[in-house]
């Protein structure tokens, strides 16, 4: 009788787990489709050969040579690195301080973060502009005056880092506040300083060490913020690598097409780099 009573229950599940499969294979397929097809086209498109026909890699191989593009990428690049250094020093020290000694302010400092979100970029950047037109106007002469102008070089204009901490900082404290919950700070903050550990050893090979996957989470957000973000460079007269590719492609759009399709791909390529790199460490742990 157990035999006969057991099969009939087995049998259900067995079925879900079938067509949970079956759902997670569909799901991944469409999904598929829905990114490689238009990447795909986009590919097809750039290798293109509509003098001669045929397939030809022209448009890849010209792009260092583009007019403006070593520029644009070498600011878009040094932007983005600069970023990602300033939100990780915003951000981590204040997650870490609220985590660890001000929880009450979790509140507020959460609903700060959210303030870049409410914001439509366009006010912010519209607030950005009439605040830079006091610098050489009628704050000429003065130390803040002076600052505003410093800030709008166009080699490397620092107000478009500031900016871009403002917009990033959003993704990077639900990066980091999940990494914080998932490994326990307070728990091994006081392990640590049970067993006698300066502040500065459980910051730094304590709690960076344990949250490496998150910071890593945080920096590729910011990474593909700065590289993708065109609204504001664009306003501020500022060319960045998005102001660059629609310049260009009003040119010549096979061009644009490459330089978009291989800024993608190279973005994907960050991100299995990002995914893999507490790699190692698992394996080790593991064997």
């Amino acid at each position: 009788m157990t035999a006969v009573l057991t099969r009939p229950a087995e049998a259900p599940v067995v079925k879900r787990r079938k067509r949970g499969s079956a759902a997670r294979v569909t799901t991944l397929i469409v999904a598929g489709v829905y990114f490689l097809v238009p990447l795909a086209a986009a590919i097809w498109f750039t290798i293109q050969d509509k003098v001669h026909g045929g397939v030809t890699g022209e448009y890849y191989t010209s792009i260092p040579q583009a007019e403006g593009f070593a520029d644009a990428l070498r600011r878009s690049l040094s932007l983005a690195v600069l970023t990602v250094l300033g939100v990780l020093l915003v951000t981590v020290p204040a997650m870490l301080a609220v985590t660890l000694r001000l929880p009450r302010l979790r509140p507020i400092v959460e609903g700060l973060s959210l303030l870049p979100l409410v914001i439509p970029p366009i006010a912010l950047v519209a607030g950005v502009r009439d605040m830079l037109a006091l610098g050489p106007n009628q704050l000429a002469g003065t130390p803040f005056g002076d600052a505003l102008v410093s800030s709008q070089d166009p080699e490397l204009p620092i107000i478009l880092i500031v900016v871009y901490i403002v917009l990033a900082t959003p993704f990077a404290y639900r990066s980091l506040d999940a990494g914080i919950r998932a490994v326990d700070a307070r728990t091994l903050v006081d392990a640590a300083r049970g067993l006698g550990s300066s502040w500065f050893d459980v910051v730094w090979r304590v709690l960076l060490p344990n949250l490496r996957g998150a910071v890593l989470g945080a920096a590729f957000l910011t990474l593909g913020l700065v590289l993708g973000e065109y609204t504001i460079a664009s306003i501020l007269l500022f060319e960045t690598l998005p102001t660059w590719l629609v310049k260009i492609s009003g040119e010549n759009g096979q061009l644009s097409v490459s330089v978009s399709t291989a800024s993608l791909l190279f973005t994907w390529l960050l991100l299995l780099v990002v995914s893999l790199a507490d790699r190692p460490k698992t394996s080790r742990r593991e064997s």
